[in-house]
């Protein structure tokens, strides 16, 4: 029995018909980059895809031709500071489209960056509440960097050019201050970058002998480039390192979940180099001021040595018998060379000195007058 049947080219048409005609105008849809190919001056070919916490639903090709994709690339550009790439969430107008040989495919028309913005601060905010449910948030605020850091470990792309100014800075301090540095190599964009950056994170917790402080340094660059740093893999795994962990991810206009749960966060990879010379800067001062408060102590001490000096030499000087005899006393000394303090121990005959402030008499006593409570008697001792 002879079956009816239609070609598959037929067929496909009446399927472009129905689907067409299903869709006759454009549509904006929310989807995500699977994958993306373009050339410069050519068209963009792309994969869409829609997931859910079982995997992906639904995926679709894409295009954008040529003159579109100049267009809207460079909008998207200069509106997030960054490319359009895989693994990002887009809001797309598009325009259904069915070919007989190519199915079904969606011709992109237009794009609305903002929304991309949005869905990341979207899951900027929810990554932040769910390290403050955790208590990881200040968890890093915990750790007290050493006095002095001196083994530093450094998360960055070996070829990143924040990388090579903190090396040349930190190197060239006009202090002559010397560090260790090690380097943990790291992707520092993109989708990989979270889990990679926390896998170095746990080589740098693991090494021997440990590192004072850890530093992610990256230097910058486009919002949509760095949103990695927003991520909670790589935010969790910063607060749950057991060592000190300082960041320098983006300019003045970044600021990330990862700078909020390290244990400090600078601007640029050179401020991070400044801030280790600063802090030996400050160690030296402190030292230097010791050396002063030394120096004026000893100083201090010498003063007050040589001004008791000075108080003995005056006290000597005043006792010396010269001075009492300048103010009319004489001295008198027996012929055993003793002071004589009392008339009764001289008898008549001896010999004796009086000395006086310009010179010295030598005389013999003839008679010795006592006072005492007989006043006016007299003994004549022969």
């Amino acid at each position: 029995m002879r079956k009816d049947f239609v070609d598959l080219l037929e067929l496909q048409a009446r399927v472009k018909e129905a689907v067409e005609m299903s869709c006759p105008e454009r549509t904006w849809i929310r989807a995500e980059i699977s994958s993306l190919k373009a050339r410069y001056g050519s068209h963009c070919y792309m994969e869409l895809s829609q997931s859910d916490g079982g995997g992906i639903v639904a995926k679709v090709r894409a295009v954008a031709w040529a003159s579109t994709w100049r267009m809207i690339s460079a909008y998207f550009r200069d509106v997030t500071r960054s490319e359009l790439a895989e693994g990002m969430e887009v809001l797309m107008e598009v325009q259904v489209s069915y070919s007989e040989l190519y199915g079904l495919s969606l011709i992109v028309t237009d794009i609305d960056p903002e929304f991309t913005l949005g869905a990341k601060e979207d899951a900027r905010q929810k990554t932040i509440d769910r390290l403050v449910s955790e208590g990881l948030m200040d968890m890093q605020k915990e750790l007290a960097p050493p006095a002095l850091p001196y083994r530093i470990a450094v998360i960055s792309a070996p070829d990143a050019a924040g990388f090579r100014d903190f090396m040349k800075h930190l190197s060239e301090n006009e202090y002559g201050f010397v560090f260790h540095v090690d380097l943990f190599p790291a992707l520092m964009q993109g989708a990989t970058a979270p889990e990679s950056i926390a896998s170095a994170l746990a080589q740098v917790a693991s090494s021997t002998p440990q590192h004072d402080v850890v530093m992610i340094m990256r230097g910058g660059g486009a919002k949509l480039d760095l949103a990695c740093f927003d991520e909670y893999l790589l935010a969790s795994a910063i607060a749950r390192c057991p060592l000190p962990v300082m960041t320098a991810i983006g300019h003045d206009q970044d600021y990330h979940v990862a700078d909020m749960v390290a244990n400090g966060s600078v601007k640029t990879p050179t401020a991070l180099a400044d801030w280790l010379i600063d802090i030996y800067m400050a160690e030296d001062e402190r030292i230097a001021s010791y050396g002063t408060r030394l120096r004026l102590a000893f100083v201090n001490k010498i003063a007050m040595m040589q001004q008791r000096v000075e108080n003995l030499r005056v006290r000597i000087l005043g006792a010396d018998p010269r001075n009492i005899l300048s103010r009319g006393y004489t001295l008198t000394i027996g012929e055993d060379g003793k002071v004589v303090r009392s008339a009764a121990s001289l008898r008549a005959g001896e010999k004796m000195t009086v000395m006086f402030p310009d010179g010295s008499v030598h005389a013999v006593v003839s008679s010795v007058e006592k006072s005492d409570e007989k006043r006016g008697e007299s003994e004549t001792k022969s």
